[in-house]
């Protein structure tokens, strides 16, 4: 199964030409669309449902530098079209599809992966420490390596000769008034996100069946198109709640279904001899022999459907009651902040508090305080279940040495004066959609290597235009968890959308954690963030005891996260010792 790749400007790489965009190469194994008409070229790479015409009907959007046009259509691809004076350049809206760029001398050399470009990938240590203390939200245009950008989901690169990169927004979102008005075109374009791959496979696709919502949602959706081969993981650990409602999804679909059971080999944090080295660090790569396991049965399909991306889109966070704080809505948030804390039986002061604050601070403000708590001395973890916040204090900033705290910190003041949206609930949307990107373009390497090709309907342009043209609140359900799903695709079963209950990984890595406690803390301890002064491993070490002992529940998201980019450091390093 080949890896698809393209590239552009000065970057020397080998691969095949794209007609008609001059020094523009892809990988052999890329699927490519390319129309021209005289200085006018337009290539589409990747995946999607396009026609011939269609492509043709796009030339004089090229030749206007209406490049937000070029996106529309559905799949997920890359986008690469040039007017004889400008050159537009761009992924997708979650950065699934990643543009990265560098100067090389006065020119711009852009690619669909960092190591294509031509530099030495050296990572950018303090900018991976801010990542582990307070989330990658915050720098969207930085790459983890130095002297490299990355191009923010939802934007595209214009290049011109003669002057500087220029950003350009195709975010391309249209709102609606409510959720009733939006339902009908997310149902529909979810739908064909879909089906549509699914009859082009024209044979057996594989899908992700682990219970919920999402998943369970894309198998029904693709049981309408075409044969379908559903694989669910389980354990000792694995809630009993998610394997039935598998095996319903499963007979009520007609798919295939095939369960896999996994050991104490399958646990997280094992990383086994032959793990495939990473693009970046994921927090997949810490479950790749569980991935092994369950995906084995499915191995070398067409395709594989994942439910990833459908938190992000058919849900909202508590940002959008900031949002109405932000804009005069006092007494509404406040009904609904005491309405969601008394469905579950907790004490809705704290939390109105958080939000209170968030919206009074602003992003900015949140930035600079936050700032401030780390050069002030040790910063304590900042409670999560307290309330939306912009700027999250995590347990990784407890594990920061002085030197790590003041470099962080000036990051920290450094994105409080980039723009970003200024509406909590745009913001906190937008930045998750590209976690999760981040987090699918990541595991490529895996999928490689377990032989699948994994498709994310969730994250297709027209599927998270149509979802976030949903206002946030909308998408908040008190009452019924993702009111988009149900209002939008009313055929499913009412058992499944009216299910309230989700269920986690965090037994099995409370497990993981204990079993692989002494090699992962000499990981951390012998990684280039501790060898470089940025993180102290004795509070790593106090902090990983106390989690696999079950003591530490709340660290253990921020452990994963420290624990799986040590881990890609040390790749890292080894690779960058080979090349010396």
């Amino acid at each position: 199964m080949e890896r698809e790749w393209i590239s552009g400007g000065t970057a020397a790489v080998n691969g095949t030409e794209v007609a008609g965009l001059g020094d523009v190469r892809r990988a052999a194994g890329a699927r490519v669309r390319t129309v021209s008409e005289g200085s006018v070229a337009l290539a589409v790479v990747g995946d999607l449902l396009l026609t011939e015409q269609e492509l043709m009907d796009a030339l004089p959007a090229v030749r206007a530098g209406r490049w937000v046009e070029l996106t529309r259509w559905l799949g997920s691809y890359w986008v690469v079209a040039d007017n004889g004076r400008q050159r537009f350049v761009c992924g997708d809206l979650a950065g699934l599809r990643a543009v990265y760029h560098t100067l090389r001398g006065k020119e711009t050399a852009w690619a669909s992966e960092a190591s294509l470009l031509g530099r030495p990938l050296v990572p950018d240590l303090p900018h991976l420490a801010a990542r582990l203390t307070v989330g990658e939200h915050h720098w969207p245009h930085r790459s983890l390596y130095e002297q490299i950008r990355l191009v923010p989901g939802g934007f595209g690169l214009l290049l011109a000769p003669g002057a500087p990169p220029q950003l350009i927004d195709i975010t391309g979102v249209k709102p609606v008034d409510e959720l009733r008005e939006g339902a009908d075109r997310f149902g529909q374009v979810l739908t064909d996100a879909v089906q549509y791959r699914v009859r082009a496979a024209d044979g057996v696709v594989g899908a992700d069946l682990s219970g919920g919502l999402d998943s369970s949602a894309a198998v029904v959706l693709a049981a309408d198109a075409g044969p379908v081969h559903a694989v669910t993981y389980t354990d000792g650990y694995t809630s009993g709640e998610d394997m039935a409602y598998a095996a319903r999804i499963a007979e009520h679909s007609g798919a295939r279904h095939s369960v896999a059971t996994g050991g104490d080999e399958q646990l997280p944090f094992g990383f086994p001899a032959g793990q495939p080295a990473a693009a970046e660090p994921v927090l997949a790569a810490a479950m790749f022999a569980m991935d092994a396991c369950y995906l084995d049965p499915v191995r070398a399909l067409p395709l594989h459907l994942t439910g990833h991306g459908g938190d992000i889109v058919l849900d909202a966070s508590s940002s959008c009651w900031v949002r109405l704080l932000q804009d005069g809505r006092r007494r509404e948030a406040h009904r609904q902040v005491v309405a969601f804390a008394r469905l579950r039986n907790t004490a809705p002061g704290p939390y109105w508090k958080a939000l209170k604050d968030a919206a009074a601070l602003g992003r900015a403000g949140a930035l600079e305080r936050a700032a401030e708590a780390l050069e002030r001395g040790p910063a304590t973890p900042q409670a999560a279940q307290a309330g939306w916040s912009w700027c999250r204090l995590g347990a990784g900033a407890s594990w920061l040495t002085g030197y790590g705290r003041h470099q962080v910190a000036a990051l920290l003041r450094q994105a409080a004066r980039d723009q970003q949206p200024s509406n909590a609930d745009e913001f906190d949307q937008w930045a998750a959609l590209r976690s999760v990107g981040a987090c699918a373009r990541g595991w490529i390497p895996y999928g490689h290597a377990l032989g699948i090709r994994p498709v994310y309907p969730y994250l297709d342009n027209q599927v998270v235009r149509a979802a976030f043209a949903v206002p946030a609140l909308a998408r908040r359900g008190l009452v019924t968890y993702k009111p988009l799903l149900r209002e939008s695709l009313p055929h499913l079963p009412d058992w499944l959308t009216s299910r309230r209950s989700k269920g986690s990984f965090t037994a099995q890595r409370i497990a993981g954690l204990a079993r692989h406690q002494g090699r992962l803390d000499e990981m951390v301890a012998s990684s280039p963030l501790a060898e470089g002064g940025l993180v102290d491993p004795g509070a790593v070490r106090s902090a990983l005891a106390q989690a696999a002992r079950g003591q530490s529940v709340t660290v253990i998201a921020d452990l994963h996260q420290l624990i799986v980019t040590c881990w890609w450091l040390t790749g890292q390093a080894s690779e960058l010792e080979a090349a010396c």
